[in-house]
């Protein structure tokens, strides 16, 4: 049986390779985890809350007895499990909320099946202060704006196939920021798993740069970017789209027109308040009439907006604007934007 290794920092855990295997409960894991992170729980949901229970009335050993008593039976079906998730010559990477009893029993069941095992220390709780100190980390960044419509995240994305370091932060939380943001889009995660798989993206471009961000409100639907990040977006470098806003239109009417009515009516509704009466009225007759470009426009005004107000309130101004005449000739201009002679590279 191979002897166990000390558990590894947060840094050391992630840059092994081997499948990381997340032993908290399903609604612990639910709420965030580890970006690829396998859930095997050794508790369900109910269980945990009957050992939490029982360590409060009763003290830390009859808590691990009812453990003992609710894992044993699961044993032989969690050892399958680990050996299927087993990689050949690479470990397996447990983890469970502080590194506590939970990783240590499942290490030790994975050793006895000679399966090579490497622990979190200090479990996900340490993992979260590593996602958290990266945001307090200088990143070198370069800031993408442009009212809505202008096509920001369709020219980052053909950026980032060209080999640009870009940070797809709608992308990551399953929105485009707006009320209409979530239509024909997954689920939104939690805020701390945006964070947890930001953390991740970011790391990933660890050493390059600029890296390109889209100019967001400091919230992307439900998911609020860090405040260390959100500081640094701020006092970045930026530079904003200039698109007629016929070619606005075209665009919305792409993303949004096939969304049908009733959700189209509902996302309205929801800022009925800030468009106002007239402009709500308006924009609701033409969804009924499937006038998506005519719904749009009654939009805009509100949207324009909010995005001056976001850019009035930057830290350091746009440095340069240029005219989308195409998506190739605005990636070759980003291109050169960031270029490291370019005055806008910081």
């Amino acid at each position: 049986m191979p002897g166990a290794s000390p558990p590894l920092p947060a840094d050391a855990f992630l840059s092994n390779a081997g499948p990381v295997v997340d032993v908290r409960s399903p609604q612990e894991f639910a709420q965030g985890h580890i970006p690829g992170a396998h859930n095997l729980p050794l508790f369900s949901d109910d269980e945990r809350a009957q050992v939490g229970t029982c360590y409060k009335q009763a003290g830390r050993g009859a808590a691990v007895q009812l453990g003992l008593e609710l894992v044993g039976p699961k044993l032989a079906a969690l050892g399958r499990e680990l050996q299927n998730l087993a990689q050949a010559g690479a470990p397996l990477r447990l983890h469970c909320w502080r590194g506590g009893m939970r990783s240590g029993s499942v290490a030790w069941l994975a050793a006895t099946l000679d399966l090579p095992v490497l622990v979190l220390d200090g479990g996900y709780k340490a993992y979260r202060r590593w996602v958290l100190a990266t945001f307090e980390q200088p990143w070198p960044l370069l800031i993408l704006g442009g009212r809505t419509g202008t096509g920001k995240t369709d020219l980052l994305l053909a950026l980032r196939e060209q080999g640009a370091a870009v940070v797809d932060l709608e992308g990551l939380a399953h929105h485009r920021g707006s009320s209409f943001g979530g239509l024909g889009l997954p689920e939104q995660p939690s805020t701390e798993h945006y964070e947890n798989r930001l953390a991740t993206a970011l790391q990933a471009l660890k050493g390059r740069g600029p890296i390109w961000l889209e100019a967001e409100s400091a919230q992307v639907g439900r998911c609020r970017i860090p405040n260390g990040l959100w500081r640094q977006m701020g006092t970045a470098p930026a530079v904003e789209i200039l698109r007629p806003l016929a070619e606005r239109l075209d665009q919305l009417v792409a993303v949004y027109g096939g969304q049908g009515q009733a959700p189209l009516r509902e996302a309205t509704e929801r800022i009925a308040r800030r468009l106002g009466p007239q402009r709500t009225a308006a924009a609701l007759e033409a969804i009924d009439r499937s006038d998506w470009a005519g719904a749009c426009l009654q939009m805009l005004d509100y949207y324009d907006r909010c995005y001056d107000h976001e850019l009035s309130r930057r830290d350091r101004p746009v440095r340069a604007c240029f005219d989308l005449a195409g998506l190739e000739a605005g990636v070759a201009a980003l291109r050169l934007l960031q270029d490291p002679s370019c005055a806008m590279t910081p």
